[in-house]
């Protein structure tokens, strides 16, 4: 008996995070539709102060010239702008950027490709070391899977007329988003995160993220933080976090449109949800306790609790689905658990919470059907994004435990239509690990709990279930089929 309650205490508890999650997305749903309600003014550029753009690159032989072909196109004077290849490259993209550079010196650009002497602190390190001699007061900044518009500064600049202005941070979009259902569904819910979060979140003066790319800061603003620093996975969320408890505003600019590539394979996506999460819990864990002693406002505090607590959510929700058949079992067996029936209200009302967050955010976007298309992808991104709920909660505890690893890059394809292939691609190293495994494994297990569920005529978790052995059969066949083109 005193098994079974710890099971269901557990179980309810992580249901009751999960749903008070949920309720901060309904409410930065209802301040993004009120945001929207306003004008917002933006102010022109009058003066054109000295940027430098900043590329952190690293092996991306498939993707650099691009990049550098589209920062030479930003529409802006050529004697304020200082462009920085900050390349801690090891193979013949080195050679690829090289020939670019010089191409563009020739040009007339002020380009410089830049190495340092070893990788330490990975991309917080390159950002680092440039940011020594970079001689503009603003640093704009895109990784290599990036096509900035040519208007992205004569965007983004005129917000720094408020000297408050730390960062201006502009909305992702998407090169290949209609490639497979894959990079459908990581538009999906990127859209959601770049309109309905960043945007609820600036209006109601919480704190935001600068999200690692397509960005622009004041030099100032991060020399005041304390800079760029390597002790989280994602220095960007950890310098967003420091500089705003300094005091610094942070812009969201919906409108400006900043063009990227997705990943195409499952391998490369679980590498960029693994290192998003783990560094999301170790910036939680860094700077959490910091904003909770702030003089910030309670509901402040509490948006802040659960952004940065986001991926810890995968957590949460991966523990009550484990533990979701043995309740089942338990709820047969003793009368006394009979009451559990109460706490699938929790998820119900998450569920809706949810689907208006993500249903908002698909009206907003200009799609030709919005609705068609939020009923068609809505349901296989919450089984898909299930389904990853093992891999990122392996993340988030490794995180929260403070266990250390390297700063491991997303492989860039130069995928962005159908007839395009990653087959052949030199960074792609696959192998069959034990998380492939275990989410087979994990999609039988929800698979018998289907089955119970007819025979002990309860069908309370049954969609549950059935969303999860789904999830988990998608992710270890989509694993799988990536390892067999390797």
């Amino acid at each position: 008996m005193v098994v079974a309650w710890i099971i269901v205490g557990v179980y309810c508890g992580c249901l009751l995070f999960v749903f008070m999650f949920s309720m901060s997305q309904l409410h930065l749903t209802y301040l993004y539709l009120r945001s929207k309600k306003k004008k917002q003014s933006v102010p022109e550029l009058k003066n054109y102060p000295m940027v430098t753009v900043q590329l952190p690159v690293f092996n991306e032989k498939y993707v650099i010239e691009r990049l550098i072909d589209s920062v030479v196109q930003l529409d802006y004077p050529k004697d304020k702008l200082e462009i920085q290849v900050l390349d801690d490259s090891t193979d013949e993209s080195i050679e690829l950027a090289a020939r670019k550079i010089k191409e563009y010196q020739l040009l007339g650009y002020n380009i410089q490709h830049i190495f340092r002497s070893d990788r330490v602190g990975f991309k917080a390190g390159a950002l680092a070391y440039g940011t020594k001699s970079a001689k503009g007061e603003f640093l704009a900044i895109f990784d290599a899977d990036f096509v900035p518009d040519p208007s992205f500064l004569k965007r983004t600049v005129p917000y720094f007329e408020s000297s408050k202005i730390g960062c201006v941070q502009t909305r992702w979009s998407h090169l290949n988003k209609d490639y497979s259902v894959l990079t459908k569904m990581q538009a999906f819910g990127l859209d959601a995160h770049f309109t309905v979060e960043q945007t609820g979140r600036n209006s109601a003066q919480s704190f935001i993220n600068f999200n690692g790319t397509a960005g622009i800061w004041r030099k100032a603003c991060i020399e005041d933080a304390g800079g760029w620093s390597a002790d989280t996975l994602t220095e960007d969320l950890d310098l967003s976090y420091r500089a705003q408890l300094k005091g610094w505003k942070f812009q969201y600019a919906e409108d400006v449109e900043s063009p990227a590539e997705l990943p195409v394979i499952m391998p490369a996506i679980k590498s960029q949800q693994f290192r998003w999460n783990k560094g999301a819990a170790e910036t939680a864990r860094k700077n959490l306790g910091k904003v909770l002693r702030s003089d910030r406002t309670l509901m402040t505090k509490f948006h802040a609790f659960f952004h940065l607590n986001n991926s810890s959510v995968f957590l949460y929700l991966f523990a009550a689905a484990l533990l979701s058949i043995p309740v089942l079992l338990i709820k047969v067996e003793d009368p006394v658990f009979d009451s559990l029936k109460a706490f699938g209200h929790f998820l119900f009302f998450g569920f809706l919470s949810v689907t208006a967050y993500f249903y908002t955010s698909t009206q907003v976007l200009g799609l030709e059907h919005p609705k068609r298309y939020f009923f068609k992808v809505f349901p296989v991104f919450l089984t898909i994004s299930l389904g990853l709920s093992f891999h990122n909660s392996l993340a988030v505890a490794e995180g929260l435990l403070g266990k250390k690893t390297a700063f491991i890059r997303t492989p860039k394809f130069n995928i962005l239509s159908k007839k395009d292939s990653w087959i052949g691609n030199r960074y792609i190293k696959l192998r069959l690990d034990w998380q492939t495994i275990v989410e087979g494994l994990l999609a039988c297990y929800f698979g018998f709990g289907i089955l119970m569920a007819f025979h002990m005529d309860d069908f309370i978790m049954i969609i549950f279930h059935v969303m999860l052995t789904l999830g988990f059969s998608a992710i270890f066949v989509h694993s799988i089929r990536a390892l067999r083109h390797a």
